[in-house]
């Protein structure tokens, strides 16, 4: 049985009766994997549906129809999650490229405001514009909303930061830019797959899809709202971007495509095949169902070590030095001189109850 369930942005997630303890037998770690911010795991059906592509292509009997029917429906869902139309989403291989057109497609001489410390693929890209005297400034996150100013062209910044799981004040920094007209570019893939959004509230959103929503390192996508469409400047269009996509791919004559197509990068075809049921997995479970099961785990890594309270599902936890749990059977990583852990689906208490035995010796107290 199947109930109905609504988003924060008005997008409508089914929610299937089966239970955090069934989804979890979808997937197979052989640790207590606690390290979804670096890169999430494949479901059952991300396997499946991978493996019988590599057979099919093995066998000579695969084609570009089945894999371009895999990104339209990976363009679909990803839509959905995040309360746009599907025209509205670019496609590509790695945020780094997403980002680098939105930086080129900005005025000369203009004003950009960043977070410091954020992630470099948002951040790198921009920055490679200063030789167009392109000027950006760094703020701390907290700050971000007060120093934009008339001068600013462009906000960009991490829905969650990566290095610690701190969620940007997003209502008072698109407030912000509102009220001085800058545009806004958010980069949710430390976010979007648990954390709820509404895309449209931003000119771009741009999200790699092989972290929280679970698929193959290789997809990414951007929404774009429709006013900003004619704004961005495609820096290596192929014979994807064309608006007929099989008519593009010989002679000089270039049609982009009239939708976000237009700054698509062709799709590396079998990681589109995963990434597919990758999305339909978590739009079928429901980010706000999801939102509350990660959360809820998070909540407790922090109750049980003492650290302040957070909406995160990321957890930053201060150690005494470099801290390796694979003695444990535990996976996380090393940021910024913490321990960092995220949970998600395949995570329950019996995963928070072995963290908090292994990293409690080695947390450092304030004071």
């Amino acid at each position: 049985m199947t109930t109905q369930s609504t988003s924060a942005s008005g997008v409508q997630a089914s929610e299937p009766s089966q239970s955090f303890e069934e989804l979890r037998a979808r997937f197979a770690p052989d640790t207590v994997y606690l390290n979804t911010a670096t890169y999430g795991l494949p479901s059952d059906r991300v396997v499946a549906a991978m493996g019988s592509a590599v057979e099919r292509w093995q066998r000579g009997l695969a084609t570009p129809v089945e894999y371009d029917g895999a990104v339209d429906r990976s363009r679909e869902v990803f839509a959905q999650l995040v309360g746009v139309a599907p025209e509205a989403v670019a496609v590509a291989n790695q945020v780094s490229v997403l980002v680098g057109t939105v930086a080129a497609s900005l005025p000369d001489s203009c004003h950009v405001l960043v977070v410091e410390d954020d992630f470099t693929s948002l951040l790198f890209p921009l920055f490679g514009q200063e030789h167009r005297d392109i000027t950006v400034t760094t703020v701390p996150l907290e700050a971000l909303a007060d120093a934009i100013d008339d001068r600013t062209e462009l906000v960009a910044f991490s829905r969650v930061q990566s290095s610690d799981g701190r969620i940007a004040d997003l209502d008072g920094i698109l407030a912000a830019a509102e009220r001085h007209g800058a545009r806004t570019l958010v980069d949710g893939t430390q976010s979007v797959g648990w954390l709820p959004i509404d895309a449209a509230r931003m000119d771009y959103l741009v999200v790699g899809a092989y972290k929280w929503l679970l698929s193959p390192r290789g997809t990414a996508f951007m929404a774009v709202q429709p006013e900003r469409l004619d704004d961005l400047r495609p820096i290596a269009p192929g014979w994807y971007a064309g608006e007929d996509v099989w008519g593009s791919i010989y002679g000089p004559g270039m049609e982009l495509a009239g939708s976000a197509r237009r700054v698509d990068v062709s799709p590396a075809w079998l990681c589109w095949m995963g990434t597919a049921p990758a999305l339909e997995l978590i739009a079928e479970v429901g980010v706000e169902r999801i939102h509350r099961h990660d959360v809820g785990l998070a909540d407790a890594i922090r109750e049980g070590l003492g650290l302040p309270s957070s909406t995160s599902a990321i957890v930053s936890i201060p150690v005494e030095g470099p801290v390796d749990l694979s003695g444990h059977g535990i996976t996380a990583s090393m940021r910024a001189g913490s321990l960092r852990v995220g949970c998600h689906l395949y995570n329950d208490l019996t995963d928070v109850e072995a963290l908090l035995t292994a990293v409690e010796p080695a947390v450092r107290r304030s004071g």
